[in-house]
């Protein structure tokens, strides 16, 4: 975790509008994140977490405001489009693996097609992912027959195999069993601590403490807090975080 702070942020929102029908979901969002800096967005279900990582690469489109990847503005359609998200990893809660496709197939699937790398560096590349994440003995299994934990870092192995910039995780471990969360949270921690530069949605509060550089805290759609995670668990300022907190971390 050593963010750049010299340069330029190389993600920007600024004044980032979004709503569903009559509900705004976000509101004037302004915020930064610099390379090899790991921001994790906290809030309680329905503050817009979600929906603010969705805009970043274009699966929402915002209202109104400007997004920007290293300085240059994200297209909304198109090829331009497709270029610029190929540096944006993301990763899901709900895993989206092919269940027709080997893990190999998954994870070299978008750098053949999209990069157009040959297929022999992009298995080679693919062998070194999966054993990063741990399942070297899994290359061929199809993803129904892998568990849950196991399908999610299959699945941050195919977000790392386009050599993204950025890495989105939108709560990656909400669907997970238990004692599936450690394997995954492990995996990202040590990207983490590799310097990949990282915007997490998530409900695991360890992760935040132990991993982020930057706490950023949500409520309504609004960014109401940014600290330093030791600084926000020890005294958020806010009494909207305050009583959030009191809540998460008692149970």
């Amino acid at each position: 975790m050593s963010a750049d702070t010299a340069s330029p942020p190389l993600l920007r929102l600024s004044g980032v509008n979004k709503s569903f029908g009559d509900h705004q979901v976000l509101h004037d969002i302004d915020l930064e994140v610099r390379t090899g800096e790991v921001v994790v967005l906290l809030g309680a279900s329905g503050s817009g977490k979600s929906t603010l990582i969705r805009c970043v690469n274009r699966l929402e489109t915002a209202d109104s405001g400007d997004i920007a990847l290293d300085g240059l503005p994200m297209p909304l359609e198109g090829k331009e489009l497709a270029r610029m998200r190929a540096q944006v990893g993301m990763v899901f809660q709900s895993f989206n693996l092919f269940g027709h496709k080997t893990v190999l197939e998954n994870v070299t699937l978008a750098p053949t097609r999209v990069k157009a790398i040959p297929r022999r560096l992009a298995e080679e590349r693919a062998r070194e992912l999966v054993a990063r994440v741990g399942l070297a003995d899994k290359l061929d299994a199809y993803p129904a027959q892998l568990s849950g934990g196991q399908q999610q870092r299959v699945a941050i192995a195919r977000a790392l195999a386009m050599d993204p910039r950025l890495l989105l995780f939108d709560e990656p471990t909400s669907a997970l069993d238990p004692e599936m969360i450690t394997e995954v949270l492990d995996v990202m921690t040590q990207l983490a601590a590799e310097g990949m530069t990282m915007l997490v949605v998530t409900h695991e509060m360890g992760f935040a403490r132990r991993a982020a550089d930057r706490v950023v805290f949500l409520d309504a759609g609004r960014i109401v807090e940014t600290a330093a995670p030791e600084e926000f668990f020890a005294s958020p300022r806010s009494e909207r975080a305050r009583d959030f907190l009191s809540k998460i971390l008692t149970h």
